[in-house]
């Protein structure tokens, strides 16, 4: 007897988050969990072993992201079907991550019959939005200042979530599998996109466009309004 239950892996680095919604994925009869996986590396690899119907993943991993973790995906199988379910209540994440080839963008704010709803609208080929990112879509494109989400590729947007996270050159470098210098490239190249010529620059942008916050950074704001730029 076969089994036609929709196989589904999904992707989180904390255990507490995927038993909770293994738990509600389970109560559905016709929807089944075949992998788990703690980071992006991970989930490409148990991808091509298990070949999942739908991915659920989250993006902010240690080590690899999910930005670059579905664009890999995609690559390996343009047929992929990736839903996001993350704490990202921000456009630049959910336009990055679609870019990226996921078919849909649900945050972990939102009750729990919105993520089943995008699960079955993306099983079926539609693109799933929870209301909380549409509306946070429709309020970006009245800002006035070149943000993230319009002028970076995905991989660049996933650099620059690694160099927020204090990430060295050589580790984005080995995580990415790429040369040091391309990291280094890539990094000019971001600053260069951004109009920003520091680090320090780098992080205050990344705050106002709330693709980082000062939670993740150990400081108050206050602190890095009142900071000189530094090169």
């Amino acid at each position: 007897m076969t089994d036609d239950r929709t196989k589904i892996m999904l992707v989180d680095d904390h255990a507490i988050v995927r038993e909770g919604y293994r738990s509600l994925l389970q109560k559905q009869p016709r929807l089944c969990v075949v992998a788990e996986a703690t980071d992006g590396a991970a989930a490409y690899r148990l991808f091509k072993e298990t070949t999942p119907d739908l991915v659920i993943m989250d993006l902010t991993m240690p080590g690899l992201g999910g930005i670059e973790a579905i664009k890999r995906i995609r690559q390996w199988d343009p047929a992929a079907r990736i839903l996001v379910f993350t704490m990202h209540q921000n456009a630049a994440y959910a336009v990055q991550a679609i870019r990226a080839g996921a078919k849909g963008y649900v945050t972990k704010s939102s009750p729990p019959q919105a993520l089943l709803r995008a699960i079955f609208d993306v099983l079926q080929g539609r693109t799933a939005m929870s209301a909380d990112i549409d509306h946070e879509l429709a309020l970006s494109r009245l800002a006035d200042e070149s943000t993230a989400v319009d002028v970076l590729t995905p991989r660049e947007f996933e650099v620059l979530r690694m160099l927020l996270a204090a990430r060295t050159t050589e580790e984005i470098a080995e995580m990415l599998h790429v040369s040091a210098k391309t990291v280094a490239n890539t990094r000019y190249l971001i600053k260069s996109k951004l109009g920003v010529s520091s680090d320090i620059e780098l992080v205050r942008l990344a705050l106002r466009q709330r693709i980082l916050d000062v939670a993740e950074i150990g400081m108050e704001a206050s602190d890095l309004q009142e900071r000189p730029s530094t090169s």
